[in-house]
């Protein structure tokens, strides 16, 4: 755990912070206005897996594969998946980082607060086991068994849960910067 936390702390400068944060988000943008509406355009309104933050059950993934027929398939498989391997990389890392460099001035990095930091890390790894789960079900359909789904949909919510987690702490972590700034402007 030293390691990681000197690592953590080494890389908390506000430049990369804030190309990370940017990065992050121009990567979520285009998966939130291109991707993932091109693979919508063929699920008659139903939502992709990833975007269901309480699960899915084995009906609704053969429902919505069906739906999305060969071409919203593949479109999932090769156009919003490899989109969305880059954004757990980005988004574990960025939001580490983010939340590290709040609580390093409010001086709190030292302390417990120091495992909010380890929290966007599991987001982002229970994200690629999602994507990994839900390439190899795209792959497997129409032979889709109720076990990869179950298995899917667990780092699905493991992932919603954790990203939850993660932006509640981070409100509370910038408003005590914010009241910790307010008192240093006042002395």
């Amino acid at each position: 755990m030293k390691f990681l936390k000197a690592l953590i702390s080494k890389n908390i400068n506000g430049k990369k912070v804030l190309f990370l944060f940017v990065l992050t988000n121009l990567v979520y943008s285009f998966m939130l206005a291109f991707s993932i509406p091109k693979v919508m355009a063929h699920s008659n309104g139903m939502k992709l897996l990833d975007m269901m933050p309480t699960g899915y059950n084995f009906e609704y993934v053969n429902s919505l594969f069906k739906l999305l027929g060969e071409n919203g398939r593949e479109l999932y498989l090769f156009l919003q998946i490899p989109a969305d391997m880059f954004y757990p990389f980005l988004f574990g890392i960025g939001y580490c980082l983010l939340i590290a460099f709040f609580l390093n001035k409010i001086n709190k990095l030292d302390s417990i607060f120091f495992y909010l930091c380890l929290v966007p890390l599991l987001a982002g790894m229970a994200d690629y086991i999602e994507n990994i789960g839900i390439i190899f079900m795209l792959n497997s359909y129409p032979a889709i068994t109720n076990f990869s789904v179950e298995i899917t949909n667990l780092f699905t919510i493991v992932k919603s849960v954790a990203t939850t987690i993660y932006f509640f702490a981070l409100i509370i972590v910038l408003v005590l910067f914010g009241i910790d700034f307010v008192k240093r402007k006042r002395a």
